[in-house]
């Protein structure tokens, strides 16, 4: 991954003009998505309501394209395929609790149902839109049987699920469309869901610049404030280097409960 392109500030003037003028056939799309931005932080003060309505605008052209901007079938199962190889190589099995946040039309969530026990594999998203076409995914790959839990959710607070329920945490594409106070809000609740000895991996777009939203949609965040915030609410982070070496624009932190033994030990 480039310096130059973790240096970019995306809403500098100079950047604009110079993607616009190297990339002529984006500016029509990017014109429209500046449109419904406007609109739609007029209708909704909310940020969770606002990118429920972003998803039900992108779901009604391509559910493909609503969970990843590019609406070709084959890509979308590309990235779904490197989520879920990434993850068995470092760790989930089979017998394992997963929730996945931002669940999608389960690009990747298909393979963990296939992959998991029998409902072991529990998505949330705070789209009506999308997990309609993730139960259409569902009777497409013939998972019925396999009983996954697919929930709608308003928040990232998780106050509907019990306590040390889940091996593995899941969340990829969420956090790059996520300002401050919702990661944080994730952040800490994540920690009563996971079960000991569990994790949670998320994606985001990583700056190593000045941190910048793009619109209200794109959020590119540094990785010392991220692993700072999940050290405010007793998770420990680790920056998952490998996950660089694929084919994916985003960087990984995978966080766990720091026990409270390690708490008490000086440094």
């Amino acid at each position: 991954m480039g310096s130059t392109r973790l240096t970019r500030y995306r809403k500098s003037l100079a950047h604009q003009v110079t993607y616009a003028l190297r990339n002529p056939d984006k500016v029509p799309p990017y014109a429209r998505r500046a449109a419904r931005d406007a609109w739609l932080r007029l209708k909704y003060r909310d940020h969770i309501a606002y990118y429920r309505a972003v998803m039900a605008s992108d779901a009604a052209r391509s559910t493909e394209a609503a969970v990843g901007h590019n609406p070709s079938r084959d890509r979308w199962a590309q990235i779904g395929r490197m989520q879920f190889d990434y993850l068995v190589r470092h760790g989930l099995k089979p017998q394992h609790r997963m929730l996945e946040i931002g669940c999608g039309n389960l690009r990747a969530g298909r393979l963990f149902i296939d992959y998991l026990e029998s409902g072991h594999y529990y998505g949330i998203d705070i789209s009506p839109d999308i997990l309609i076409a993730a139960q259409d995914t569902v009777v497409r790959e013939g998972l019925q049987a396999k009983l996954p839990h697919l929930t709608l959710t308003d928040d990232l607070t998780f106050a509907f699920l019990p306590d040390a329920s889940f091996d593995v945490v899941h969340a990829h594409s969420v956090f790059s469309h996520s300002p401050p106070d919702v990661i944080e809000q994730c952040l800490a609740h994540v920690g009563r869901v996971l079960a000991p000895g569990g994790f949670f991996d998320f994606t985001f777009d990583r700056t190593e610049g000045r941190e910048h939203q793009v619109l209200h949609e794109d959020f590119y965040y540094r990785t010392d404030t991220l692993v700072e915030l999940a050290a405010k609410h007793g998770l420990s982070a680790q920056f998952m280097d490998d996950w660089e070496k694929l084919p994916h624009l985003q960087s990984k932190l995978r966080v766990s409960a720091v026990s409270e033994a390690a708490r008490t030990v000086s440094p």
